[in-house]
């Protein structure tokens, strides 16, 4: 699974790291998005990027991923904690997914203390599985 953070950066800057992890995962493997990172990119290219939103829907588009449903009531309780509570439904995703590997650039999720998914920065992943 990616995160929101770093399927935008991809988005926005083609030649980056985000852009390579994007590539490598949805050409090597599995790429999964959930329901709420999904809703989560229309809302930032809205407010932040109106002028790409087609940039987004095309990129969408092209992109070949397994989609998992973010349930719309968490009980909080029954996850790790996590320092930013808006990042739980995508937590909650990944580990109702069976998530491998969460790519994020999000530190905070750096400090929740779980065993899968395996947490990863983009940098981390590229290092990990690049090819031989």
């Amino acid at each position: 699974m990616i995160d929101t953070n770093v399927i935008i950066s991809g988005i926005l800057f083609p030649s980056s790291i985000p852009a390579r992890v994007i590539e490598e995962v949805s050409s090597r493997h599995t790429l999964v998005l959930c329901s709420h990172i999904i809703d989560e990119l229309h809302l930032v290219f809205k407010r932040k990027f109106k002028d790409k939103i087609l940039s987004l829907e095309k990129f969408l588009e092209r992109l070949s991923f397994k989609l998992i449903y973010t349930p719309k009531k968490i009980e909080m309780t029954s996850y790790p904690d996590i320092p930013d509570k808006s990042d739980l439904p995508i937590l909650v995703s990944a580990i109702l997914g069976d998530i491998d590997v969460l790519i994020t650039g999000d530190k905070e999720f750096r400090k929740v203390k779980i065993d899968r998914p395996e947490i990863l920065s983009p940098i981390e992943f590229i290092e990990r599985w690049k090819p031989n």
